[in-house]
């Protein structure tokens, strides 16, 4: 179940029922598809027109504003892994790497019709889509080829053009070569791209000095070319956020090795949004409050015309504040809460953990040259080691495997370890060559599915540990206690191997609290559908304990 809280202008009649049209405090809420509330989100983005949910099996809903209308599933045939929303515009990325989008600036003759705006690029080698960002009338693309393109409005110059020849393109634009990343914000109108180096080029309105560059420019109200954004902190560009009026932006400072702090800096207009200072700035500063003394690792944030959840319903703080937030139904310490600001409202949301979230320890642990059993050659004779178990699983059946090898033989060393990574992860790491092998890879099987197959395999040479309790024996993959249990990791890799498979001292707990556990190493969480007491937490505990469990989540329990 999804802890999704909601604060700001209540514009959703089907999706916050009976409540006033200004939410001051924020309140916990529940999708009336009961079905909706099971699927795990993965994402939750906001427009002036509506608010989009996009969930990890790729299905995306619309709710809209002020309508009563029933909310609408987005019909997109492939996969959708991304959606973005503008002021007046929609787009979403699939993971084959196709871009379609909606809006007036984009379709103008059908402006609530999706199109395929990827295959308007004109050059066809770079109509593979990585990434996209909305700004509030446009949308950019980042192409597997580190291109940055635009399509949409340029009234500010926001697509790196002048605006007098060009007002705005039903086609994306080449902006700029050779980009990591872009940044932009869903009511914005200005635009900053980070190139391989770690430069900073921004254009766009420049009204408030929200692109930074510093008091000599701060009269320029549009910037129509990229200008190099100078006098940017020291450290790593992590992410920036665009509002109307500002932008912030999350460096990591890498001089302090151990620890290594993430800091804000703002730049823009103060009267509006809020930036924790007392003036207007022309570059990026340093956002100061004492609620940021001992925050070493700022994980997510987010900016907009949302609202801000205080109780208070002044249009405006001008200093960083602590909301207060219901209680929630997963532990207050987890550390993967998302933030999303719309239009005029604000999200918080998360998901608990599944099967699924053992993967990136799972892949890890496949990637050790123990467990790799089949060679697979590059082209330039480099040998590469690969775990059959994934393959036999994450590709169509075990004759791909020989197809696999044919690609490899023809790919670098880098291109091929990522195409490994690929089929490990099921999701898009490079598209380009996510192109090339999707035809063998069971692409479209979900990876709690798979990865229940492979943890509950049937195949009794891979399900080779016992434990016997009250003369009845339960079963376990040695892999998945080699992952979760320091006692199993070094007595199964060891050279002094205890070839003995069975612990049979654990007959204190009771069958209940014994099921729970067994389902609890699998998926690190509980059924939703066990009334919890204290008896069987202190039981599990024991168990944890027993095994030497290494708890990389928190068990979420409510009693």
């Amino acid at each position: 179940m999804n802890e999704i809280i909601f604060f700001g202008l209540n514009e959703y009649p089907k999706l916050i029922k009976n409540e006033q049209d200004k939410i001051t405090k924020p309140i916990q809420f529940k999708f009336e598809n009961e079905n909706e509330n099971e699927k795990q989100i993965k994402q939750i983005t906001s427009s002036y027109f509506g608010t989009i949910f996009l969930f990890k099996n790729g299905e995306a809903i619309e709710y809209l504003n002020n309508s009563n209308e029933n909310p609408e599933k987005i019909q997109i045939e492939e996969n959708i892994q991304k959606v973005t929303v503008g002021y007046q515009n929609e787009a979403i990325l699939t993971i084959e790497g196709n871009i379609f989008a909606k809006g007036k600036d984009i379709n103008s003759k059908n402006p609530k019709e999706f199109i395929n705006i990827s295959s308007l690029i004109e050059d066809t080698n770079d109509r593979i889509i990585q990434d996209i960002v909305s700004g509030s009338y446009s949308i950019y693309l980042l192409t597997s080829n580190r291109n940055a393109y635009g399509i949409g409005d340029n009234y500010y110059g926001q697509l790196g053009f002048d605006s007098k020849t060009l007002k705005k393109t039903e086609k994306p634009i080449l902006i700029m070569k050779n980009v990591s990343k872009i940044f932009s914000g869903n009511c914005s109108d200005h635009v900053f791209l980070l190139n391989s180096n770690q430069e900073l080029f921004g254009c766009g309105n420049n009204n408030y000095s929200q692109l930074g560059l510093g008091e000599s420019r701060k009269q320029e109200k549009q910037i129509q070319k990229l200008a190099k954004i100078q006098n940017i902190p020291k450290g790593k560009i992590i992410d920036i956020k665009c509002a109307n009026f500002h932008s912030i932006m999350l460096i990591e400072n890498e001089n302090e090795n151990e620890n290594p702090k993430r800091k804000l800096y703002s730049t823009g207009n103060y009267d509006y949004n809020g930036l924790g200072k007392n003036k207007n700035t022309y570059e990026f500063t340093e956002i100061k409050s004492s609620l940021f003394e001992n925050v070493d690792n700022i994980l997510d944030f987010s900016v907009g015309n949302g609202q801000l959840g205080t109780g208070n319903r002044s249009w405006s703080q001008l200093i960083p504040i602590q909301i207060e937030l219901p209680k929630l139904i997963f532990n207050e310490n987890i550390s993967n809460y998302r933030v999303s600001c719309g239009f005029r409202n604000s999200f918080l949301y998360y998901s608990p953990p599944s099967f699924s979230n053992l993967e990136e320890d799972l892949i890890k642990l496949f990637q050790r040259k123990e467990f790799c059993n089949i060679s697979f050659k590059t082209e330039n004779g480099e040998i590469i080691k690969a775990h059959k178990l994934i393959l036999k699983y994450r590709l169509k059946d075990e004759n791909e495997i020989e197809k696999l090898q044919e690609i490899i033989s023809k790919k670098s060393i880098k291109e091929s370890n990522q195409i490994f990574e690929m089929i490990y992860s099921n999701r898009i790491i490079n598209p380009k060559l996510y192109s090339e092998i999707k035809e063998i890879i069971n692409s479209n099987e979900k990876i709690e599915e798979t990865m229940k197959r492979i943890y509950l395999n049937e195949n009794e040479n891979e399900k080779d540990f016992i434990i016997e309790r009250k003369e009845k024996q339960y079963k376990f993959p040695k892999l998945i206690l080699i992952m979760r249990s320091e006692l199993y990791r070094g007595m199964f890799l060891s050279v002094t191997e205890d070839k003995s498979n069975k612990v049979t001292d654990y007959s204190e707990l009771s069958n209940k609290s014994f099921q729970i556990f067994e389902y609890w190493i699998y998926s690190n969480q509980i059924k939703n559908e066990i009334q919890i007491t204290k008896e069987i937490i202190n039981e599990i505990q024991i168990g944890i304990d027993y095994f030497q469990l290494n708890q990389t989540n928190q068990i979420y329990l409510i009693y």
